[in-house]
């Protein structure tokens, strides 16, 4: 992995990323909430880029890894703002390059608001256990009136981490930003992968981002024995073997 670099921008957020050059279009990953670029998922796609010469860009949103602020301020919008403006940094003068998005969890939710910033630029997307929406049916109603109230609640994971906030800036904004009741405006091919035991999303949530999305270019690819993390040996040799032959058939 290279040394990360940053990005300040204009009101005083410095965000961190890392960015291998190489051919074709630029690979972006997004991470879940409350990940960051160090994960396995993230790290494994950085190396296969390097290895073969692909172009490639990880980033943490404000408030996570290595980027500054408090994650009690991150929403959608915020973060999708960051995640283009660090595209266009490594870009550059390149306006005409292409940009290939690949979404974990949150991030999968993330990547289909940042196609809508992107339009043209963006050529490809790939979600991991996409979890488009998860503000209106990852909380019952109780949650929902406590963080319409304005409180943060905290929710246990299987995963051994303390318990994890939502807050209200960011449930608010995730209602604000909802994407299944209409037609997703983004036309370019979509691989969705996702694991049947899954007990974060719903796997018929795939189903419904299949259906929503405005291209008819979308596979889903449902692993049944596969958790919501997909971070298994062979759950990121599939993901890369996705990306690989998703980059053949854009070049």
């Amino acid at each position: 992995m290279t040394t990360p670099s940053f990005l300040d921008l204009d009101d005083g957020r410095r965000i961190a990323y890392r960015h291998t050059a190489g051919a074709g279009s630029l690979l972006v990953f997004l991470p879940g909430y409350l990940s960051d670029m160090e994960g396995g998922k993230a790290t494994a796609l950085f190396a296969w880029a390097q290895k073969v010469g692909r172009a490639c860009l990880l980033l943490d949103y404000s408030g996570c890894g290595r980027s500054a602020g408090d994650f009690a301020d991150g929403t959608l919008s915020r973060w999708r703002d960051e995640v283009v403006a660090v595209i266009d940094h490594v870009i550059g003068a390149r306006s005409d390059e292409r940009v290939v998005l690949v979404g974990s969890s949150m991030g999968g939710w993330l990547m289909l608001i940042v196609a809508r910033a992107l339009g043209d630029r963006c050529a490809a997307m790939v979600g991991i256990a996409a979890a488009p929406d998860f503000t209106d049916w990852g909380f019952d109603p109780e949650q929902k009136s406590q963080l319409e109230a304005g409180e943060t609640i905290f929710e246990d994971n299987d995963y051994g981490y303390p318990p994890a906030p939502t807050h209200p800036g960011f449930w608010r904004d995730g209602q604000a930003n909802r994407q299944l009741d209409a037609t997703i405006p983004v036309i370019c091919p979509v691989v969705l992968l996702q694991g049947q035991r899954d007990s974060e999303v719903p796997w018929e949530t795939a189903l419904r981002l299949m259906s929503a999305l405005g291209s008819d270019d979308v596979q889903l690819v449902l692993v049944k024995d596969a958790d919501h993390r997909m971070s298994r040996e062979q759950d990121v040799a599939r993901l890369l073997t996705t990306i690989a032959q998703l980059l053949d058939r854009l070049d």
